[in-house]
């Protein structure tokens, strides 16, 4: 089973901007109820997309630089990135089937 690994700060760089893969970043906190709804769905898409898309996640109360720098002001918040580049963005929690199209648009 597919699961999203851990990014930080001093990793995101390397983790999600030099990545070959397009990369799903999932920016959280401990704290947020609907953060944790997300957590399984998310862990879904990973396995349904293993090989195809890297998945991510950020823990924004310990890692405040990449979330202000990408102006997260509300978690969750979902990015897709392909190339180094934010291609798609979804903001609090959806059901699997809006982030899988999300997801499908942003990596065509």
């Amino acid at each position: 089973m597919a699961k999203p690994s851990d990014t930080s700060d001093n990793t995101f760089d390397s983790d999600v901007l030099q990545s070959d893969l397009p990369v799903l970043v999932d920016f959280w906190a401990p704290w947020c109820g609907p953060c944790r709804m997300v957590a399984p769905v998310v862990e879904e898409l990973a396995d349904d997309y293993e090989g195809q898309v890297k998945f991510v996640k950020l823990n924004t109360d310990e890692n405040p630089m990449v979330a202000s720098q990408y102006g997260i002001r509300s978690i969750p918040t979902l990015l897709i990135f392909k190339g180094g580049e934010q291609v798609g963005q979804v903001v609090g929690f959806r059901p699997k089937s809006d982030l899988e199209s999300n997801l499908k648009d942003a990596i065509a």
